[in-house]
């Protein structure tokens, strides 16, 4: 059976799911973007088969959202008239206690199944143009199914992420994936852009090697996307920066004090932890930098 898709957003992470579907899977795919040029690229590119006119009616069997979250919620309350009744929704976005709660009422007043997704990949930089076919092999991609979640809708959901090829599938419930990725996505965002805020970025060249890069290279995030994304997890995200700056105080008055025992005990702390989660991970997840 031929399978269909509908990507809506042709940037960096719904060209990668384009490409990466065209590449590993026989999956038609017909994709919608404001951009022109995006749209131009991804025909001549092989990423999409057609361009979907956002006034026809959708065949999709799969609808992807590839935006932000208020447009999400604002292309299902104009287009969800339009998308094939039955057909599953997902999305990518960053946040999805929110999007659930948004998106699942308006699907189904048009009889469509809509499960939240977040693919753990991503880039720095945005855009068609960086797209990559291969963004999704070593990523884990989330899902996050309610209990009114048909078991048929859940398993078109998983052909999808089969299909552009990620390691593994995660399924959890919107809460828990708000409140783990809180401390895994959104606290090494604002610790990045917090850290090159020091007068001392300016003078790092000739002086920064590994941990500079580490540590700063998701500084460069686009700020409406990601100011959005931290409201809308707000209570996670205060929780992890409470404990963020709490073990950052403790440093700092290891330190005023000249407690070389506090500042042992807290650094093998921090080293036994990262030792542990080594260990304990099997694959590497990719950094998480999309919506």
């Amino acid at each position: 059976m031929t399978v269909k898709a509908l990507i809506i957003g042709l940037g960096l992470i719904g060209g990668s799911l384009a490409k990466s579907l065209k590449k590993n899977s026989d999956w038609i795919v017909a994709g919608y973007d404001i951009n022109e040029e995006s749209l131009t690229d991804a025909v001549k590119q092989g990423a999409i088969d057609s361009i979907w006119s956002s006034d026809t009616q959708s065949d999709a069997d799969l609808t992807v959202l590839c935006l932000s979250p208020e447009n999400c919620v604002g292309f299902l309350k104009s287009k969800a008239p339009l998308l094939r009744s039955e057909s599953v929704v997902t999305d990518v976005c960053g946040v999805k206690k929110w999007i659930v709660e948004q998106c699942e009422p308006i699907c189904r007043d048009y009889g469509l199944h809509f499960i939240g997704g977040h693919p753990m990949a991503g880039r720095e930089h945005n855009g068609f143009k960086n797209s990559d076919e291969n963004l999704f092999n070593r990523a884990s991609y989330i899902l996050t199914p309610v209990d009114s979640t048909s078991k048929k809708a859940l398993d078109t959901a998983k052909m999808f992420v089969e299909a552009v090829n990620a390691a593994k599938i995660t399924v959890t419930t919107p809460y828990n994936h708000d409140r783990v990725i809180a401390f895994t996505s959104q606290i090494p965002h604002i610790l990045a852009g917090a850290y090159v805020k020091s007068p001392s970025c300016k003078d790092r060249h000739g002086f920064s090697a590994g941990s500079f890069k580490d540590v700063s290279r998701v500084a460069t995030i686009d700020e409406n996307l990601w100011s959005e994304l931290f409201v809308l997890n707000k209570e996670p995200l205060l929780h992890e920066l409470d404990h963020l700056i709490s073990s950052l105080y403790d440093y700092k008055t290891y330190l005023e004090n000249n407690n070389i025992d506090g500042l042992k005990n807290s650094i093998r702390q921090g080293r036994i932890i990262k030792e542990n989660d080594i260990k304990d991970t099997e694959w590497e997840e990719k950094s998480v930098d999309n919506a």
